[in-house]
């Protein structure tokens, strides 16, 4: 699985259906990253409606 340095992003979007933790139990850094913005969502259709809303611009 490849690593991504999404910290070092301008900006960063989280697809998560809640705050928590996760299978692992480990609370994730990035979640409260300044330039992280959480949609809390169901990630396929979280996502198909981002594009949606993308494509009405």
């Amino acid at each position: 699985m490849p690593i991504l340095d999404v910290d070092k992003a301008r900006s960063i979007i989280v697809m998560k259906r809640s705050m928590g933790r996760g299978y692992a139990g480990i609370d994730n850094a990035l979640y409260v990253n300044p330039k992280t913005g959480m949609y809390f969502a169901d990630a396929k259709r979280g996502l198909a409606e981002l594009i949606a809303a993308v494509k009405a611009l």
